[in-house]
């Protein structure tokens, strides 16, 4: 029977982009293979359209996460499937399909973009043959129908969004395919408390313990969407210094930085998630704190500080926080954008700044994750359940891969 998605009440087919995330966890056992890529067969596979209606049907070696969005002007389609190979697909031109671009990305999502003759809107779309004993192969379909354009154009999302978002390759004719990446990138997952800091406490639930079952679920849902190597700065319930953590990240060569926290406050009202970066006031005092308290070697990746003194490690520590700074930024902006199309509840404010020592690394972008707030007790009580759970995570996968692509087509602009 077919995982489906249709229009009603209630979905998420209005003014904002159309999101389809295939939980993992949902799938049968036996579909999740998750070794390799997901192989689709073209011969099996068909793209047909007419004047009324559009039909993608995709035959696969194994179900995968995708999401669908329509951009406006011209009216496209863009699909990205979580690490798919598209063999030998073709889709020849028709009454409703101008052109078909398909690629894939560093991060391993591959995307499939549509030119649309017209407005055409997403109507239907699901995997059928991912029941337990089924004979055929998986199979995505989608349906798209034709609409008046003031439909169409109120579903279409902004593309300046998207583009910040997920990047423009393959977005307009010509453009070349998306480049593979054999660089995995390194993620540190920073369980928050521990040992005899137990952190927040509630209800005899204690946040070091609550970060840690977290941290140890991303860190299998990172392995499993590929493209990532992860470590966590503890793996126990064992106290740890704030230095030792940002060591813990240097040591093993981390791209990215993720402290997860779930605090509490006494009036029991803020809930959602919040992410914090550095501010720009704790960043102009932190080069020379680090500059103290740190071993040289573990300063700055690739430079030799071991007999710079104090003044000139400072410079360069500020030199390296303020170009880290914007990767920081559109990291937050990456992981609270995916947070939101997960429809995950977010803090009113969920983009904020302080002094935490934590993210304390000059050259590594760093985030303290409030995941929620323990003294709320709706929030206190998704971070026991499982489903939720896996909800964020998925999110915060889906926002590293796509910050991933973001910053890479942004580093030859950085270089220069």
């Amino acid at each position: 029977m077919a995982e489906k998605m249709r229009p009603g009440a209630g979905n998420r087919l209005g003014w904002v982009a159309v999101v389809l995330a295939l939980m993992l966890a949902a799938l049968p056992a036996a579909a999740q293979s998750l070794g390799g890529s997901a192989r689709v067969d073209a011969e099996a596979s068909r793209i047909t359209s007419d004047r009324q209606m559009i039909t993608v049907d995709l035959a696969l070696s194994q179900p995968v996460p995708y999401r669908i969005r329509h951009l406006p002007s011209p009216p496209r389609l863009v699909l990205d499937l979580n690490t798919v190979d598209w063999g030998a697909l073709q889709a020849a031109p028709g009454p409703g399909i101008r052109d078909l671009r398909l690629g894939v990305a560093a991060n391993g999502w591959a995307r499939m973009v549509i030119d649309l003759t017209g407005p055409y809107r997403l109507r239907e779309a699901g995997f059928s043959g991912t029941d337990p004993g089924s004979a055929t192969a998986p199979r995505l379909s989608l349906r798209l129908e034709r609409d008046t354009l003031e439909g169409f154009t109120a579903i279409a999302q902004d593309e300046d969004r998207f583009i910040a978002s997920y990047g423009d390759a393959l977005l307009h004719p010509g453009a070349s395919a998306l480049p593979r990446s054999a660089q995995p990138l390194v993620v540190v997952l920073d369980p928050g408390h521990g040992g005899a800091d137990p952190g927040a406490e509630r209800d005899g639930l204690r946040e070091s313990d609550l970060m840690l079952a977290f941290a140890r679920e991303l860190r299998d849902a990172l392995r499993r969407a590929g493209g990532f190597e992860v470590a966590l700065t503890r793996d126990a319930d064992v106290f740890m210094t704030l230095d030792a953590r940002i060591r813990a990240a240097r040591a093993a060569g981390a791209d990215v930085f993720l402290s997860l926290h779930a605090d509490a406050l006494p009036d029991g009202i803020a809930s959602g998630s919040t992410l914090y970066s550095l501010s720009e006031e704790a960043s102009d005092q932190s080069a020379a704190i680090l500059a103290e308290r740190h071993d040289r070697a573990d300063l700055l990746a690739g430079v030799d500080l071991t007999r710079a003194e104090d003044a000139i490690a400072d410079v360069l520590m500020s030199i390296a926080q303020v170009e880290n700074r914007p990767r920081t930024d559109l990291l937050a902006e990456s992981l609270i954008s995916s947070i939101d199309d997960h429809g995950l509840r977010l803090h009113s404010r969920p983009h904020q700044s302080g002094g935490f020592s934590v993210l304390r690394a000059p050259d590594i972008p760093s985030l303290l994750i409030e995941l929620g707030f323990m003294s709320n007790p709706r929030d206190l009580a998704n971070l026991q359940d499982p489903d939720w759970r896996a909800r964020m995570q998925a999110a915060l996968v889906r926002g590293l891969q796509d910050w991933a692509e973001a910053d890479a087509a942004l580093a030859p602009l950085r270089r220069r």
